[in-house]
This record gives structure tokens, sequence and C-alpha cells, in this order.
């Protein structure tokens, strides 16, 4: 556990680095590797034990920048969604939400390997109207996952901040977010000793990253810092994916397995007490099968297979088998 430790300060670091000169992003960066030290259900609090005093150092840092009215209408509904997300964390696992999270971000893809002009601006930003939706999205995914980051980064963008703007209104917008829900995920019992040791190496390297940001933001054209931000948000929905896939594989009991031999070729995948398959046979028999394994300890197995034949045409049967 103590290398573990260790090895999280080092990614933690280089996380919050990219997030200083990207915007933010580095709790989706490092949900994978929380994910590898603590249980799925623990990872939000230490993400958010982090991201709060990474809030804090750049509200202080960059405070004159805060777009107040955008603070004030995202925070009222996004802190009764976030309560609304950890109770949902109660009960359901975040992997399935994770996933579709990742392929989400994937979507940066396009964006990242546009280029853009030095000059590039937002042409006609976009009305605030929107912001009280925003921050309940925002809430409720964050009580969910303990991060948001780079997911409303565009939006941001489209209200026509400045990247210091963009930087310190996020932060005001997460700081009192974060702080509730610690409060929350403490009362719900998701945290424990190794979940605030997490969090805390998770501050200490994003108070860090935000000197960085200080000292570095001014440098950093506008155009760059949207290709990075693009660029981080790929990296991170390509890590939840993978995370999230091995989580859904484990919990599901899912396998996948593949016969070949020269009578058939079938491709299966086990899921819980089902059974998906896909043969072909003889060469030019297709066959599709679902097969659901009984509980009942006499009987093996129920499978309905689907044919597609040259010959016979399009027909079903239906196979148990009992255990003598």
């Amino acid at each position: 556990m103590i290398f573990g430790f260790v090895a999280l300060f080092m990614i933690s670091i280089a996380a919050f680095a990219v997030s200083a000169v990207s915007g933010g992003g580095a709790g989706l960066i490092m949900m994978p590797v929380l994910g590898l030290l603590l249980t799925a259900d623990h990872v939000p609090a230490a993400l958010s034990i982090g991201t709060a005093a990474s809030s804090m150092s750049r509200i202080a840092l960059f405070f004159q920048t805060i777009q107040w009215q955008i603070v004030l209408r995202f925070v009222p509904l996004a802190l009764p969604a976030a309560w609304a997300g950890i109770l949902l964390l109660k009960h359901i696992q975040p992997a399935y939400l994770d996933f579709f999270l990742g392929l989400f971000l994937l979507g940066n893809l396009p964006l990242m390997l546009h280029r853009h002009k030095a000059d590039d601006k937002i042409s006609e930003p976009c009305s605030i109207t929107w912001l009280p939706i925003i921050g309940a999205l925002a809430g409720f995914i964050s009580g969910f996952t303990g991060a948001v980051g780079l997911l409303f980064n565009g939006f941001y963008h489209r209200l026509g901040l400045r990247k210091e703007e963009i930087v310190a209104t996020r932060a005001a917008n997460d700081i009192l977010l974060h702080l509730v829900k610690v409060g929350l995920y403490t009362f719900y019992g998701l945290v424990d000793q190794n979940t605030v040791a997490a969090g805390i190496i998770v501050a200490v390297a994003a108070l860090a990253s935000s000197f960085i940001m200080k000292a570095s933001l001014h440098l950093i054209p506008d155009s760059f810092f949207r290709q990075i931000g693009h660029g981080a948000a790929v990296v991170a929905g390509i890590a939840m994916i993978s995370l999230a896939g091995s989580q859904i594989t484990s919990q599901n009991h899912i396998k996948f397995r593949f016969i070949q031999n020269s009578k058939q070729v079938e491709l299966a995948v086990d899921w819980k007490q089902h059974q998906l398959s896909i043969e072909l046979e003889n060469p030019t028999e297709l066959e599709m099968s679902h097969t659901l394994k009984s509980q009942d300890a006499s009987v093996e197995n129920i499978a309905s297979v689907l044919h597609f034949s040259p010959t016979r045409g399009l027909y079903v049967t239906h196979l148990e088998r009992v255990v003598s």
C-alpha cells in the first residue's frame, strides 16, 4: 500500500500539472489510479478531498477573475443534485456511468486533432440561461463519480471566458460542492483511513499544481489552452473506459470464448447466468443461441437456438439438458 501511495503522489503531480494548463481534468485522470488503491465507492470521496484543496488554492490565486454571475446560477441546483448522486452511489457501482462518461470524453478527439488558429475566438458566446441545468448535471455526476473536470470545460469556453476566468470560476463553482460532498461521503460511511490518506496525497499534488498554474498560465495562448484541454479529456476518457470495462467484466463475471475446429467456429460470451454465442457450422449454417444457466443443480442449462440455414430456412430450437 505504501508503494501505491508513493506512485499515487507521482502520478497526481503529473495529472495536476496537465490540469494546470488545461483548465481541469486531473480528477478524471486520477480516477483509474485511485480505483487500483481503493474500493470503487470510496474513490469519489478521495477525489473530492483532493480537488477541494485544489479549488481553494485556485480561488486564492485567481480571486479577481471569478465571474460571480455564473457561480450564483450554477451552485444552487448543483448541491442537491450532488446529494442525489451520492445516494445513488450507495446502491449502484459507478462503473457503468464511468464507461459512458469515458465515451463522452473521447468525443474530444476530433476537437484535439482540429488545428485552431492563434486568434480563434468564440464568435457568439452562449447564454447563461442554461447554467442551473448545467449545474444540476455537474453536481449529480460529481456526487456519483467524485469528479466532473473536463466534462463541462467546453461549456465554459462557449461562455466566452478567458482561461484565467475559466480556472477561477470553475474553482468557485466547485469548492462548496466538494466540501458538501466530503461531509455527505463521511455521513454515508464512504470515508475510511485509506480514503483520507489518498485524498491528502491528491490534495498536496493539487496545491503544487496551483502554483505552477499561477506562474505559467499567462504564457499559454488561449488556442493551445483549449487544445491541451481536449487532449487531457481524451486521455481521461481512455483511462475511464479501460478501468470501467475491467470493473464491469469482474462484477458481472463476463468471459469471452472463441472455439475453432474442423466442424465449427464459435464465439461465446458468458454474462452472469447467461451465455450468448454465435456458431458457424457445416460451413453454411449459422446458429445464434442464448443459454440460461439454471440455479437448479439438477438442470445444467436451458438454451434457445436461432438457426439460419440455406436448405432448411429460419427456425428455432430449444434444448434442455438434465444432469443425471
